[in-house]
């Protein structure tokens, strides 16, 4: 296994615009590229690799065999009071679920809470994005995201429900607080970005094709729930939430056979802080209790005491300085990619 240390460094905007320049080449739109670089290169800022550009080749092969439709444009298909359905028809999955989070956050600008379903988006990428748009439209933003098998059941052995995450952001008088998580013990990305960095994995992340945990990430056949059975029933609920409510199932038929794949739906919920409080006085009531929790006295081994986000927020501050660190198996994927489509990388340097 390679050492951790074996990463290039890159500008954060040189990145950036590496990314649109290959999902560009790749099929996407040139407003769909820009799109999906910021929501890619905002995780590798937080020291998200998982949801990063490593994402890039893949995402090409899925327009390429058809599982992404660059040529959609997601569209609001009905609208009931406050809850709004979106179709986004395969359209990429940043671009859906940005529209989801724009349409929510007008809806509670106009009933308070805006509650926005995307049918048949793709890969969104990492979810706090769009939840942090919502923080800063004075809303508190809930989003979560489902799609097919990847996780087992508790009780169960092999993949049968997804790793649906979760994410809630809230505004503050300082950085918002913003909790992004999994309803694995870790994301699938997790998992790729290992393989990247050629590094062995915690033996609870997944298990093999016989059901044994392992510690190589090549050998990962089906992740593991977070909380065991905790984790496998809030996945389960926001199946039932995000696309059973919507009718369109991606679990069940799954399960049953169905080898069409690729489905996944989105759900992006808004809640305007000014239709139940005061935005200011929340605002200041969420940084107190902050300060509160931050202010105990420390475990033994403890250095200090992070808000859900918060690390994100301090990583992605010293990496806009100092740049952002790839494995170098994500460079050199990323570089055969850019080979093919002819784009430039950019110039990157070692740690």
């Amino acid at each position: 296994m390679r050492g951790a240390r074996d990463s290039v460094l890159f500008d954060c905007l040189e990145l950036r615009r590496y990314a649109a320049a290959l999902l560009a080449g790749g099929g996407f739109s040139r407003a769909q590229a820009e799109q999906t670089a910021d929501v890619l290169v905002w995780a590798n800022a937080r020291g998200v690799e998982s949801h990063g550009v490593l994402r890039i080749p893949r995402y090409i092969e899925m327009v390429q065999s058809g599982a992404i439709n660059p040529s959609a444009e997601p569209e609001v298909v009905e609208r009931k009071g406050a809850v709004s359905i979106i179709e986004a028809s395969s359209a990429p999955g940043a671009t859906a679920m940005l529209a989801a989070t724009q349409e929510a956050i007008e809806q509670a600008s106009r009933f308070g809470l805006g509650w926005c379903s995307a049918r048949n988006i793709t890969h969104a990428g990492a979810i706090g994005y769009y939840a942090l748009n919502a923080a800063a439209n004075d809303c508190i933003g809930i989003v979560m995201t489902a799609s097919g098998p990847l996780m087992a059941y508790y009780g169960s052995r092999g993949p049968a429900v997804s790793t649906n995450p979760l994410a809630i952001a809230v505004p503050s008088k300082r950085d918002p607080i913003v909790l992004d998580m999994s309803t694995a013990n870790v994301a699938l990305g997790k998992v790729m970005a290992a393989k990247d960095a050629g590094q062995a994995i915690p033996p609870n992340w997944g298990v093999d094709g016989e059901g044994q945990p392992t510690t190589d990430p090549e050998k990962v056949a089906t992740l593991t729930p977070l909380g065991g059975h905790k984790g496998a029933g809030l996945s389960l609920m926001i199946e039932i939430l995000v696309s059973v409510l919507v009718n369109n199932p991606v679990i069940a038929p799954a399960l049953a056979g169905d080898k069409r794949g690729g489905k996944m739906n989105g759900l992006a919920i808004a809640l305007q802080i000014g239709a139940i409080g005061h935005s200011d006085r929340f605002g200041q009531a969420v940084s107190d209790l902050a300060l509160a929790l931050k202010s105990l006295p420390l475990a033994a081994g403890s250095a200090s005491i992070l808000m859900p986000g918060e690390r994100g927020f301090a990583e992605a501050a010293s990496r806009r300085v100092e740049g952002i660190p790839l494995a170098s198996g994500t460079v050199n994927r990323l570089a055969k990619v850019a080979e093919k489509l002819g784009v430039n990388p950019p110039a990157g340097r070692r740690p």
